[in-house]
């Protein structure tokens, strides 16, 4: 699988640190023991000691064998417990925190892997094994927040084609498939930016994007063909390098042969890699049919516009799939030490 292999030998010897919310959860620390020995980034396991150390214990090793690699962190008995409390006030002051409020959310497992990551002692979180989607994503929207540059939150699946049978082997980004319901055109724009971002962060390779629609260069007339048509027409305005054109069917971004009788000037020629959705209910039917009927290996969904790497699992995942999320939120932060490294040399 070439696209997830190069990203876990880009993580491979990184420093970054990445807190794992639900480490007491056996398939965390199974995923904590692939990513020690993939060397993708170092662990901190959220959660109840004695259960993660009966996890290590399966797998014929201890906390003090597998420490500096994967450390572990009880929120109930954390040094960092008054820091976090403090901090946490200050981050929701406007919304009436008090200090007695705050020291009973610091001992949420979600919160709390929230928290690293925002003072700094992680790098990312990764979560939602066992939490919702929901309460994920508002933890990190609460305490880790929106990146100052960043117009929104959105989110993505990283597809990957790399079987047999598929005609079209690589990687994609499908957006957005897991958090924004109905983007109107200045959302779907920016949504189709950060993604493209997102892609090139990823891969390394030029986006190519493509505005989704049931329409094709005017083949229908409809107020959510024209919404497609409006954000692609903003996109460009925003970026002019980026290579995007809309409304396509699926099939006229993805196929060349019907891309040239369809949409015969298009810029992308049938070889889009960046798919935005219209909605999150086409997205979302969209990268579940690519899935398990096309047999791709879907990655998120990934969260794209916060300040710092925050990342959401299913909660039917693997450790497997726990290793590639870590992986995805280290290229995320190397992404981010990149960008914050040239915006200083721009100064």
């Amino acid at each position: 699988m070439q696209p997830l292999r190069q990203i876990l030998g880009a993580a491979s010897g990184s420093d970054k640190i990445i807190a794992l919310s639900e480490g007491d959860d056996p398939r965390v620390v199974e995923a904590a023991l692939m990513i020690r020995d993939e060397a993708v980034a170092r662990v901190l396991l959220v959660g109840d000691p004695a259960t993660i150390a009966g996890h290590l214990a399966t797998h014929g090793t201890t906390p003090d064998e597998v420490a500096g690699h994967i450390d572990i962190h009880d929120p109930d008995n954390s040094p960092l417990f008054e820091e976090f409390r403090d901090t946490l006030v200050a981050l929701r002051a406007h919304k009436g925190m008090t200090s007695e409020q705050a020291a009973e959310q610091v001992r949420n497992r979600l919160t709390y892997a929230a928290l690293l990551v925002q003072t700094g002692h992680a790098h990312g979180t990764v979560g939602g094994a066992a939490e919702t989607t929901s309460d994920t994503v508002r933890t990190a929207l609460q305490i880790i927040g929106k990146a100052p540059d960043a117009a929104m939150v959105s989110s993505f699946f990283f597809m990957l084609y790399c079987k047999e049978h598929h005609t079209v082997k690589g990687a994609h980004i499908f957006a957005d498939c897991g958090l924004v319901v109905d983007p109107d055109a200045h959302e779907m724009a920016e949504i189709a930016r950060a993604s493209a971002a997102s892609y090139r962060a990823l891969t390394g390779d030029t986006p190519r994007v493509a505005m989704l629609s049931f329409s094709t260069a005017g083949s229908a007339d409809h107020p959510k063909v024209s919404k497609v048509v409006a954000a692609t027409h903003l996109a460009k305005v925003a970026d002019p390098t980026l290579i995007i054109d809309g409304e396509l069917q699926f099939d006229a971004a993805f196929v060349p042969e019907v891309a040239a009788s369809k949409a015969g000037k298009s810029s992308l020629g049938g070889a889009a890699n960046v798919f935005v959705f219209p909605s999150l209910n086409a997205g979302n039917l969209g990268y579940k049919i690519a899935q398990r009927v096309g047999g791709a290996t879907a990655i998120g969904p990934v969260l794209q516009g916060l300040a710092k790497p925050a990342n959401d699992l299913s909660r039917g995942c693997t450790a497997e799939d726990i290793l590639h999320m870590v992986a995805v939120t280290v290229a995320q932060s190397d992404a981010q030490d990149k960008a914050d490294q040239a915006s200083e040399a721009n100064a």
